[in-house]
C-alpha cells in the first residue's frame, strides 16, 4: 500500500472476537506493513481477572495500560510513520473502554486520569476500522478460538464493551472511521468477503464515521 493513500497508520478495533487480529494480519501481510499485535497472553493477570474480576480488575487494567503504552511508545517512533505504513490491532483508548467497564467508580476516576496524561505521548491513528458484530457471533467465535479463560465470559459483559464503544465512536467527530459490519461474513474463509474489507481499507475518508455492511456473495 503505497503512502500516497494518506494512511501511515491504520489501527483495528472491536470487541472481544470481532476478529481484529486476524484482519490486521491479513491487510499487513498484502500491504507489506508493519505490523503492532497486542501482547495481551503475557499478561499474568488475565486469567485471575475471568476467575475473581472484583479482586483483579484494577491490577489488570493497570497492566495494560503500561503495556500497552510502553509497546506503542517503543514501536510508533514519530518519525517512523512518515516512512512505513503501520497497521495495529488496537487502539490505546481502549485502556479506558475497558476499565470504564471494569472498574468501581473511584478507581475509574483515578485511572482516567492517568490515562488521559499518558495519552497525549501517543499519536492517533490516521484510520481507525471497527468491525462490529452481534454478541452472538462474538461468542460463537470466542468458544471456537478455544482461550480456555475466555469460556464463560458473559453476554452482559460483551454488551457492555460493544456500548463503550459506540459511545467513543460517536464522540470521536475528528477521527476517521470505518466501522464494518460483520455479522454475516467470514472473511477468514471467504476471499470475497476479505476483498471487500480490504478495498474499503484502501479508500480515502473525511473525518467521521463511515459506515459499510459487507456484501456476503
Amino acid at each position: 500500500m503505497s503512502k500516497q493513500n494518506n494512511y501511515s497508520f491504520i489501527a483495528i478495533e472491536g470487541n472481544i472476537g470481532a476478529g481484529k487480529s486476524t484482519l490486521a494480519s491479513m491487510l499487513a501481510a498484502d500491504w507489506k506493513a508493519r505490523l503492532i499485535m497486542e501482547e495481551f497472553e503475557d499478561n499474568s493477570f488475565l486469567p485471575k481477572f475471568y476467575e475473581d474480576a472484583r479482586r483483579y480488575a484494577f491490577p489488570l487494567e493497570m497492566s495494560f495500560l503500561a503495556a500497552r503504552f510502553n509497546q506503542l511508545k517503543r514501536q510508533l517512533p514519530e518519525q517512523d510513520l512518515f516512512s512505513e505504513l503501520v497497521i495495529s490491532d488496537y487502539i490505546f483508548t481502549k485502556c479506558l473502554l475497558f476499565s470504564k467497564v471494569n472498574l468501581d467508580e473511584d478507581e475509574y476516576e483515578l485511572y482516567s486520569k492517568m490515562f488521559n496524561i499518558i495519552l497525549q505521548q501517543l499519536p492517533k491513528p490516521d484510520l481507525l476500522i471497527y468491525l462490529h458484530a452481534p454478541i452472538e457471533r462474538l461468542q460463537w467465535n470466542i468458544s471456537n478460538r478455544g482461550r480456555s479463560y475466555e469460556q464463560h465470559i458473559k453476554d452482559e459483559y460483551l454488551e457492555n464493551l460493544q456500548k463503550n464503544y459506540f459511545n467513543f465512536l460517536h464522540t470521536s467527530t475528528e477521527q476517521r472511521i470505518l466501522l464494518i459490519d460483520c455479522s454475516n461474513i467470514d472473511f477468514v474463509k471467504n476471499p470475497e468477503h476479505y476483498h471487500q474489507i480490504k478495498e474499503l481499507a484502501g479508500r480515502n475518508y473525511e473525518p467521521g464515521i463511515h459506515h459499510f455492511h459487507i456484501l456476503d456473495v
